[in-house]
């Protein structure tokens, strides 16, 4: 998607909107790869997309610090995505925040230690990350609960420290690493389980 192109739609003078559209597109490829992995459809990425450059370009002239544009972007996509899972009665806070049992005591190193799906393997945790393409680490981060999943996107996929995280998502840092922790053993159990549904790795006893 052009920057440009979106510029142009926003009800602004032409120059505001081109110096707009110039310290914005350093961060378009980063700030789509955000909005497609909170949207998870193409489509609803790209609307997403759009409707933040907009707010963007509307809210510009308050930015003091130019050197915060990325997180300031990847801020006003959060709260847009907020608002139409709000219009789509699906409120974040509405989401447990607790784990199950099952998910706390999951550890997937010690799976793939005792079910070796690698028996000669010396690298067996990247040996089995290497199982996933694209579309299915996009699937198992689909199916992380929205709390938990934003603050890993952010830290793990994007860059950001935890305490920027936290500043994106308007909640204290605390909030943040519990939800962090949180996220990753549903990660961690995620990426199991579709590995064993999608029949990515073997389990059990062939001989059984």
């Amino acid at each position: 998607m052009e920057a440009g192109a979106l510029m142009r739609e926003a009800a602004a003078p032409p120059k505001a909107g081109a110096a707009f559209a110039d310290v914005v597109a350093p961060h378009l490829d980063a700030l789509y790869g955000y909005c497609l992995r909170l949207s998870n459809r193409a489509a609803d990425a790209e609307d997403l997309l759009q409707e933040t450059l907009l707010n963007g370009l509307r809210a510009h002239g308050g930015l003091r610090v130019k050197d915060r544009l990325r997180p300031w972007l990847f801020t006003i996509a959060t709260n847009a995505w907020r608002d139409r899972q709000r219009a789509r009665a699906r409120e974040l806070n509405t989401v447990s925040l607790d784990a199950s049992d099952a998910e706390e005591d999951f550890s997937l190193f010690a799976t793939l230690a005792i079910e070796d799906p690698f028996p000669y393997s010396d690298e067996l945790h990247l040996d089995f990350l290497r199982l996933f393409r694209d579309e299915d680490m996009q699937a198992v981060f689909a199916a992380i609960s929205p709390v938990h999943r934003l603050p890993l996107i952010l830290t793990a996929i994007h860059g950001f420290s935890c305490k920027e995280a936290a500043a994106i998502l308007g909640v204290p840092l605390g909030t943040v690493l519990s939800r962090l922790h949180r996220g990753r053993k549903q990660l961690e159990r995620g990426l199991w389980d579709y590995a064993v549904q999608h029949g990515l790795v073997k389990v059990g006893d062939d001989d059984d």
